[in-house]
Order: structure tokens, then sequence, then C-alpha cells
């Protein structure tokens, strides 16, 4: 018989308000947003751009909806800057998530990146030179410890159109960094970048502590694969969904979860176009898909 043990389940703003896309859901209010994840069942949600940057005002908002804030997005450009400058242009980002109880900082390099780019194909993403890896991953554990002495364990994304994306960035990336750096685990862009996803969960378990649960919609994404279109093409025409309604199977990858004891966040994240994709309606179709999956491998909310 399994354990049961307790995780936290939590969803992104996104789906309700496109922080690189304001046209998307740019004039749905934070509130709503809020009272729709809480309605559906989540009890997190992340940060996103249309949250206030009052830390109060956001501790508000969180006690309001009965909601906790695991964590959110910072974009870096550490490739180019030097540690002393992001660190210091990361203080006001700590200082939040400080404020608000957050269990991770969610950390993106987004030097050079084409995500944003419409007319950028993903094969035109940045990559690091050979020579450049060494020095890179040595910044990166100088802000890994520095978080993680601040209480804010890093939790790097690997993303699209970016340095870290596919699963040969992804094991260098962890075997030339030190142990304070821990790994988003996104399924939704790992399988974008035709990772195996299943083995990189089981190979780096010890270094994820935290979770994103994007789903793809598999014929959408062979088509953007097959075209080379950009990111945002990608997204814009459905390429990600809520678990439950793409192609990713989500049982072995919780049974994986369980096994060794993991009990921090699962976060549902998927970018869509809100006018074509009901917010609320999806996260109810994630929320149910993923409760059922985790009560069979015995996880509890």
């Amino acid at each position: 018989m399994f354990k049961l043990m307790s995780i936290k389940l939590g969803i992104a703003p996104i789906a309700w308000s496109n922080d690189d896309m304001p046209e998307l859901g740019g004039d749905t209010p934070i509130e709503q947003c809020l009272e729709e994840a809480s309605l559906a069942g989540f009890t997190g949600i992340e940060l996103g751009g249309k949250f206030p940057r009052n830390p109060g005002k956001i501790k508000f908002l969180l006690q309001k909806y009965k909601l906790s804030l695991p964590g959110g997005w910072y974009g870096s450009l550490l490739h180019e800057r030097s540690i002393k400058d992001e660190w210091s242009t990361m203080q006001g980002h700590i200082q939040l998530l400080q404020h608000v109880n957050a269990s991770v900082f969610v950390f993106a390099d987004v030097s050079g990146s084409i995500q944003k780019d419409i007319n950028s194909p993903l094969s035109k993403r940045p990559q690091l030179e050979n020579h450049e890896w060494p020095e890179y991953c040595k910044k990166i554990s100088d802000i890994s410890s520095r978080l993680n002495d601040v209480g804010l364990p890093m939790s790097y994304h690997e993303h699209m159109g970016t340095f870290i994306q596919t699963e040969k960035d992804v094991d260098r990336f962890i075997n030339e960094t030190n142990d304070n750096t821990y790994l988003l685990y996104d399924t939704g862009h790992l399988l974008f970048a035709q990772a195996d996803y299943q083995a990189i969960l089981k190979k780096y378990i010890s270094r994820i502590n935290h979770v994103h649960c994007k789903d793809i919609r598999k014929n959408v994404l062979e088509n953007s694969l097959a075209k080379d279109l950009s990111f945002r093409e990608s997204f814009l025409g459905g390429t990600f969904t809520v678990p439950g309604d793409g192609c990713i199977d989500y049982l072995p990858l919780l049974s994986t979860l369980h096994e060794n004891n993991y009990n921090d966040w699962l976060v549902i994240e998927a970018e869509q176009d809100p006018k074509k994709a009901n917010p609320f309606e999806y996260a109810k179709i994630g929320f149910k898909y993923l409760t059922g999956i985790m009560n069979e491998v015995g996880y509890k909310i």
C-alpha cells in the first residue's frame, strides 16, 4: 500500500493575462484571476504582471482569496551582466517574494532570448559557446548560493528560446552548477524541446524543487516543429494546454515524484489565448485531471 503524502497544487496567472502579450487578457482584473483560481480548487498562484508590486497589497489579495504564492518569474540577464550587477537588480524581486513567504525564486536567463519575437524561429535561439559554459555556470552557482542564504532557493527555468532549452543543455547545466542550484521541471517546455522528460525527472529529482505542469497538443507541436515556427507563433497556435487536455501522461511523472518524497509545489501553467480557451474552464479541467492522478499515486492536497 502506498504512503499518503501532502503536496501543494497551484496555477500560474498566465492563462488569464499574458505578461508578454498584454492583448491576451490584458483587460482581465487580477481579482478575477485570483477568485477563479481559488474557486477551481487551487491553493496557490504564481506571481504575474497583473499583480500590484506593493508587497502589502499582494498579501492582502492572497489572504482574501485564500491563496499562497510559491514564487514568480524573474528574467535575468546574467550572461551579459556581472554577478554584482545582477544581484543588485534582483533585490526588489527578492524582497517582494520574502514578504509574501514564497518558496522559490524562479530564475531564467533571457539574454538574447527569442521567446517574445514572433519573427524569430526557434532554430535561431541563443546558445552558449563551449568555452562560455564554465564561467556561466560559475556565475549561476554564485547567485544560487546567495539566494539559498536569503531563504529563496533558485529554481532555474529551462525555457524554449533561451540558453537552457534542450536535454543536452539541462545535463550540462546540472553537472556544472553547484548543489544549491535547483531546476524548475517544466513538462511542456521539455517536450517541446524534444527532451526525454521522464528520464530527466528520474535523473535529476534531487535537484528539482518546483514543477510546472504544462501539457502539449501533439498535432500543434508537430506542425510548429515541422515549420520551425517562433515560440510566440507556436503558443498562439495552441501548442500548450492544461494537463488532461494534451498528450502527456502525468501518472508516471507523479509516481516518480511521490516515490522520491517530493512534497513541494505542482503548478499548472498553460499560456493560451483566453478568448479561445476560457481560463476558468481550463483551470477546472487541469485541477480535476491532476487531482485524480494525485489520489491514484498517494498524494493529497
